[in-house]
């Protein structure tokens, strides 16, 4: 028999081991967070180099079920068909898309300053807008005169400050280049790898789990996948759509940048909500430059494609891959484009489609428990 010494000793041993576990988890939690901030755009490049993946191993089991072809030979096949498509759209088109795009940013820097002369004439202060050199432009865009100045020879100092500063900008632009080709190639090798051999990279992802909860772990990791590659689908055919009706809408209309517009309102609906007013803002703010009645006809068509994309595309296509409230959504992309910025904004919605499964999943398991006590 134990007495009561005895379970009193046992009872501050277990308080002891409690207060210990709890320590270490909170400390292991804490430098999670640390590292998670620290390293945010790394693991944002990998997610994203990830998502990749699973969308080429979607397209791949879609094409899997028109032809009996091994995987192998079917990612190859989908691989080839996108990168042919990218190439057709930049030989065939590459020069209509460096046009519009100078022009696309001059018409919006135009706008930006008539704008802001529209909001200093009636009384609203703008000091607080960085247009940077916007302001440099005149009203009839023509960049302005500079102060007239003696004909002298600069100084040795001055030749020296402007080389300086020269090298500089060339330094920052050559860094910034080679950085985004950097990621570009990073995420395009991680997702080609992830979609070449998915089961290696599974079973390792499963084998970290521990063996009694192995079983839990296949179900959570397998249905964040199928979700994933269901909502990608959606994804893509969205963005496609939103493309299309942008840039013949924009077509008709008659705005001249009507092609870039349309690629960037397909890149951004890929953001769900903030992506749709930004991509629509853009639109309009462009085709200003037309005319008041070009402006309308832009906000119009934006309306048309907002909707087209809310109510039918959306309820169509997406509501079987994932079922977010709207707010919910909006409430956790603004959480993390805070924290993280644009990284944060861009994925908040497939990292909530990964947390949400695993709620569903927990749900469903404490559900049956819920019952039987009840």
């Amino acid at each position: 028999m134990t007495g009561p010494a005895d379970n009193r000793l046992q009872a501050r041993n277990d308080l002891a081991w409690a207060i210990s576990v709890g320590g270490i988890g909170v400390v292991l939690f804490a430098a999670l967070l640390v590292f998670t901030w620290h390293f945010a755009a790394t693991l944002f490049l990998l997610f994203t180099g990830m998502l990749l993946g699973v969308a080429l191993n979607a397209m791949s089991n879609l094409l899997g079920r028109v032809v009996r072809l091994p995987h192998a030979l079917r990612l190859t096949a989908v691989c080839l068909i996108v990168a042919g498509m990218l190439s057709g759209i930049v030989f065939l088109g590459g020069t209509t898309i460096a046009q519009q795009t100078t022009a696309l940013s001059k018409t919006l820097k135009s706008q930006l300053v008539n704008v802001k002369g529209f909001l200093e004439q009636n009384g609203i202060d703008t000091s607080f807008f960085d247009f940077g050199t916007l302001s440099s432009t005149s009203d009839d865009g023509a960049p302005a005169a500079p102060a007239a100045t003696p004909h002298a020879l600069p100084s040795a100092g001055t030749i020296a400050a402007s080389g300086g500063a020269i090298f500089s900008q060339s330094l920052k632009l050559i860094l910034g280049t080679a950085s985004a080709v950097g990621n570009f190639f990073i995420v395009l090798f991680l997702g080609i790898a992830f979609a070449t051999q998915p089961s290696v990279y599974r079973n390792g992802l499963l084998f970290m789990a521990p063996a009694r909860h192995r079983t839990r772990a296949i179900m959570i990791v397998d249905r964040i996948g199928e979700t994933l590659e269901r909502w990608l689908i959606a994804q893509i055919i969205t963005m496609a759509a939103v493309f299309l009706v942008t840039w013949i809408g924009l077509s008709i209309i008659g705005i001249q940048s009507s092609f870039i517009l349309g690629i960037q309102a397909g890149l951004l609906a890929f953001i769900p909500t903030v992506g749709a007013i930004l991509g629509g803002l853009i639109v309009v703010l462009a085709s200003l430059a037309s005319g008041w009645v070009a402006g309308l006809s832009a906000f119009i068509l934006f309306l048309g494609v907002h909707a087209l994309e809310s109510y039918v595309l959306t309820p169509i296509i997406q509501r079987q891959a994932l079922d977010i409230p709207p707010a919910t959504l909006f409430a956790f992309q603004i959480l993390l484009g805070v924290v993280f910025g644009i990284w944060g904004l861009a994925l908040a919605l497939p990292l909530m489609a990964i947390a949400k499964v695993m709620i569903d999943h927990f749900k469903a398991e404490a559900s049956p428990v819920a019952i039987a006590a009840g």
